[in-house]
């Protein structure tokens, strides 16, 4: 999915920097978990992972993507769902996503608060999804549950049929890549049918743990040989950017409010988005934490400076900083010249004395 400081492209960076520098190890946590990219990637490479995040949505892909290790699954839900003819199917989660892909729609809170014929009756109709896509959205949320409840999936089924439905609506939302705001006209893609898309399971065969919580509190819980930190870099928070996802994965019937629907964030805030409380925070990490090596993704926009952080961390160990170049944000190049769609990003490395 599409998310601000997503790092998938340069997690191979990343990992070239930190072995070029004789870093390895068998175990990491990802403070910030987010989409679960970085988790992802080291969960191949062999580490055992542990990961937390604010955002439950984050904490659905960490269940779905970091904390199981099943590839098998949907075996007994598999043989009970009619198969769509002539179709030949790979896998038991293609057939399941196949049945939740033709399912009937339904009018459910999505429908009636994010489309146009849902929110007819405002001054400005929400348009983050077509109203054909609000109603399956709604249904296919619903069903999931459903099964749940009446334990015809396990948790990990579950989990993992959250985080296809939420991988899969950010193709067909209509926005420019966060959901603080929807377009005034249909993006093309947004008016196609949406159809679920499979996601990729992979098991490591070690025990990883995933939680839902401010990684701060888990610091005296938490040992790891590689802490990776990918914080916020400016003031916006990241939960009203994310309110919509946030809402399909609780399915909470939240109170909403304002043109664009948003669902209360105030137990969600990061003090990572304050320049004063980031270092604050930044310190008790690199203080608190059991680790051998602390890692610092940041970029050249941030709102701790340079010169901030290495002091920061140099009270703990080593620091070296390496930066490079990669493309910015698109929903953030707000049609600057090409020479500014592109930052720096600051890969700082804390090796613990």
């Amino acid at each position: 999915m599409r998310y601000i400081g997503n790092k998938e492209n340069l997690c191979d960076k990343i990992h070239y920097t930190l072995l070029s520098q004789q870093i390895q190890g068998e175990s990491l946590f990802d403070v910030f978990a987010g989409t679960t990219s970085v988790s992802q990637y080291f969960k191949h490479k062999g580490y055992q992972i542990t990961s937390s995040d604010l955002m439950y949505f984050s904490y659905v892909l960490q269940k779905a993507y970091i904390a199981n290790n099943n590839t098998q699954l949907f075996s007994t839900l598999a043989t009970e769902l009619p198969h769509t003819p002539h179709k030949l199917f790979t896998s038991n989660l293609e057939v399941v996503l196949s049945f939740l892909d033709n399912i009937f729609p339904i009018e459910g809170f999505i429908f009636k608060n994010y489309t146009p014929e849902g929110t007819a009756h405002l001054p400005t109709p929400r348009m983050y999804f077509s109203n054909e896509n609000g109603r399956k959205i709604d249904a296919i949320r619903q069903q999931i549950e459903l099964w749940y409840q009446k334990n015809k999936i396990t948790e990990n089924e579950y989990f993992v049929l959250l985080a296809c439905l939420i991988e899969s609506v950010s193709f067909y939302a209509n926005v420019a890549g966060i959901y603080a705001a929807f377009h005034k006209k249909w993006d093309p893609r947004a008016t196609k049918t949406l159809t679920l898309r499979p996601i990729k399971l992979l098991n490591n065969h070690k025990e990883n743990q995933v939680y839902n919580t401010n990684s701060v509190a888990l610091l005296n819980k938490i040992e790891a040989d590689i802490f990776y930190l990918d914080p916020p870099y400016n003031a916006r928070q990241y939960a009203p950017n994310y309110h919509l996802i946030e809402t399909i994965a609780k399915y909470d019937n939240p109170s909403i409010k304002g043109v664009t629907g948003m669902r209360d964030y105030t137990e969600q805030k990061s003090l990572f988005c304050n320049p004063n409380t980031a270092l604050e925070e930044l310190d008790k990490i690199a203080q608190q934490g059991k680790y051998k090596t602390l890692v610092l993704s940041y970029n050249s926009e941030g709102i701790m400076p340079q010169e901030a952080i290495i002091q920061t961390l140099s009270q703990y160990g080593k620091v070296t900083l390496t930066q490079f170049d990669y493309q910015r944000f698109k929903s953030n190049n707000n049609g600057e010249s090409q020479t500014k769609k592109h930052i720096q990003e600051q890969l700082y490395i804390l090796k613990r004395q």
